[in-house]
């Protein structure tokens, strides 16, 4: 070990000088004996016990630096062990396998386990397996829990090769030599800090009076007042009682101002308030229903309130009687159980068929589309507006792809007169292909982008026109010039056949264009048992007055003996689950129309008594389709939302892709009951 002792700075320079210093006087003592022999002699005696005296400090030094080396060492070595033994913070040593090599005394004192060396390290954190140890990178970080507190672990690799090529005892055979070191942080405290800070933020709030003007229209002035005055007490109460803060601000509107601590009592008592206004009763025929929408998350104050706005929106157009919560990139919604309350009167229908008629006045194309996999209300409502461009003396084309066996009836009906309607339908590429700098599209019978006939011709259109009857989920066509949905309409048919009596005056439609409005209404309401209300009745009303024929409409829409027998042995394998949701699945492979079939089997198993809601599944085009009906006992909507669906309280559906229709109806059945044990049905 002496030999490999080399000296460097000072000390180095210091024995240099000393040498230099023998030399220099060696060269100077050879003149000298030239001048006196004598003298010479002298200082060579001098320059001999001068050097043997330095080889011999310089032999002991080196055996003194050596002694000092390897005392130091042992020294620091136990100072050092001794300090990461009494650290103040938890450290642990593992191998590659995640098995503990070493822990310092106050790792044991926090997991309150000794005795862990050769033990691993998954056996303390179920978090930290040795698959998530970091291998190319140089640390990684993992959030842990233990024993109600909260750590972040530090997982840092130490490389030992260097250690094993200065052992004897070991040889090195490989160049993955390296430890971990885990160093834990306790976070317990900022934790809690955080989310008492969190619990603390505002939260932004409007609840509207969805049937205000109904609920009153039958009570005497008397009871109006003790009537609102009972609504707001109840507010107050609900809002008060969790420390928050409601202002009315017009008749029907309130603003509100909570902590986010209190939202969360609101969630888990899942906004009781919906249906504790429902029993205020002073002489109203109707029941009252509130619209909750709540913001919170966002960067500011006023985006909490743009995102309270955004959420009232979506409550009031998926029909009231609910709550809805959003925040950056999620939406939740509570509620929505009461069937929609229809709107007696037109002025809405009026004023959005004014607003239609200024948008395509104006446009030199004009375009319509429904969703993919289209149906009769989807075509039908096309078939409407298609009348209105006609009306207008403006040029317009109905975006189709598929036309599938049960629509196609009718849509020959279009096709086989060319004379009266050329170029109607026309493909998805040749719209992207027409479509020019002053075009409007009008999409009918659904507000989803991701379901639409053609998605990329929103991209390209000016004026965007929506036109639907669905409940409104968290994705809609944004930037539409005008959205008119209404979720209380029976269908999109009936929406356009009001719109038509507004439009232009004295508008005249074909026999075949009524029927085909007609159609859409009839099939939409189960032949105008499902969803009907008086402004259905007058919509296919005024058809019949422009040439709707029922028995030519009935004639197309007679079913296929296969279909029949297909739906009757769908019927039949229908299974009861829980007591109440019959759930089948519909073997319809040599169908023309397996989603139609599904559909009426779905209407003809509410007939069962005791049966809540039905749910068929069928297999088309290589994805599993559901339909979802109800009457009044439960909203399919938000059970089908779920599942990626959606649709409306009594009629819904949804899509599965990669899902056999049994895997479809598993997940079905999950979801029923996540529902049910968190009491959202």
């Amino acid at each position: 070990m002496a030999k490999k002792v080399k000296v460097k700075g000072k000390l180095r320079l210091y024995f240099v000088l000393l040498i230099a210093f023998g030399i220099i006087l060696t060269f100077i003592n050879i003149p000298i004996y030239f001048l006196n022999i004598f003298s010479g002699l002298v200082i060579s005696l001098f320059l001999i016990i001068y050097f043997i005296g330095l080889f011999v400090m310089w032999a002991y030094l080196q055996r003194y630096i050596v002694d000092e080396m390897v005392n130091f060492a042992m020294g620091f070595g136990q100072i050092q062990k001794k300090l990461l033994k009494e650290l103040d913070l938890p450290y642990v040593l593992i191998d590659r396998k995640a098995k503990i090599l070493w822990a310092n005394d106050k790792f044991i004192s926090v997991t309150g386990k000794e005795g862990v060396s050769g033990k691993s390290i998954s056996n303390v954190f179920s978090e930290i397996t040795h698959e998530i140890l970091p291998e190319e990178e140089y640390e990684k970080e993992v959030r842990i829990s233990f024993d109600s507190r909260e750590f972040r672990a530090k997982i840092r690799k130490i490389n030992i090769e260097g250690l094993i090529e200065d052992s004897p005892l070991i040889e090195d055979v490989t160049d993955d030599n390296y430890l971990y070191g885990l160093y834990l942080f306790d976070e317990t405290a900022l934790k809690i800090a955080l989310k008492e800070i969190d619990d603390q933020s505002v939260v932004v709030g409007m609840i509207y009076l969805d049937n205000y003007e109904e609920a009153l229209e039958n009570v005497d002035d008397v009871r109006k007042s003790l009537l609102l005055a009972l609504v707001d007490r109840k507010i107050t109460q609900c809002i008060s009682s969790v420390d928050g803060i409601v202002r009315k601000t017009e008749k029907d509107k309130y603003l509100l101002i909570l902590r986010k601590k209190a939202l969360a009592e609101l969630k888990e008592s899942r906004f009781d308030i919906l249906e504790e206004i429902k029993t205020v009763s002073i002489g109203n025929e109707r029941p009252i229903t509130l619209s909750i929408g709540i913001g919170l998350d966002g960067l500011s104050y006023s985006q909490n309130s743009e995102f309270a706005r955004a959420a009232i929106d979506l409550a009031l157009g998926r029909g009231g009687d609910q709550a809805v919560v959003k925040s950056p990139g999620n939406v939740q919604y509570y509620g929505g159980k009461s069937q929609q309350t229809e709107k007696n009167t037109r002025v809405k229908a009026r004023v959005k068929a004014q607003a239609l008629r200024e948008i395509l006045i104006n446009k030199e194309q004009i375009f319509i589309m429904g969703h993919r996999i289209g149906d009769v209300d989807s075509f039908g409502s096309a078939i409407g507006i298609y009348c209105v461009a006609k009306a207008l003396e403006k040029k317009a084309y109905i975006v189709m792809n598929d036309i599938t066996p049960s629509l196609k009836p009718l849509v020959d009906l279009f096709t086989n007169n060319k004379e009266a309607y050329p170029d109607l339908i026309i493909k998805s590429e040749a719209a992207l292909q027409m479509v020019g700098n002053n075009a409007a599209l009008v999409v009918v019978d659904t507000n989803k982008p991701s379901i639409a006939e053609c998605p990329e011709l929103l991209k390209y259109c000016k004026a965007i026109v929506v036109l639907d009857h669905h409940r409104q989920g968290e994705e809609t066509i944004d930037n539409a010039t005008l959205s008119y949905v209404e979720p209380y309409a029976s269908s999109a048919c009936e929406m356009v056949a009001e719109i038509l009596q507004y439009v232009d005056d004295g508008i005249k439609l074909s026999g075949i264009e009524a029927d085909t409005l007609y159609s859409g209404i009839m099939i939409d309401t189960n032949n105008f048992v499902t969803k009907t209300g008086v402004r259905t009745f007058e919509a296919a009303a005024f058809l019949r007055r422009n040439g709707a024929d029922v028995t030519r409409v009935r004639k197309l829409f007679r079913e296929d003996a296969s279909e029949y027998l297909a739906k009757a042995k769908t019927i039949k394998d229908t299974t009861i689950y829980r007591n109440d949701y019959a759930i089948a699945i519909c073997d319809a492979s040599g169908c023309q129309s397996p989603t139609i079939v599904a559909a009426q089997a779905a209407n003809e198993l509410l007939n069962i008594k005791g049966v809540k809601a039905s749910f068929v599944f069928t297999e088309y085009q290589s994805k599993v389709f559901l339909s979802a009906r109800s009457i009044d006992e439960l909203n399919v909507q938000v059970v089908t939302e779920k599942l990626g669906g959606g649709g409306h309280m009594n009629i819904a559906g949804a899509q599965f892709e990669n899902v056999t229709a049994e895997e479809a109806a598993d997940m079905l059945r999950a979801t029923i009951d996540s529902m049910i044990e968190n009491e959202e049905i």
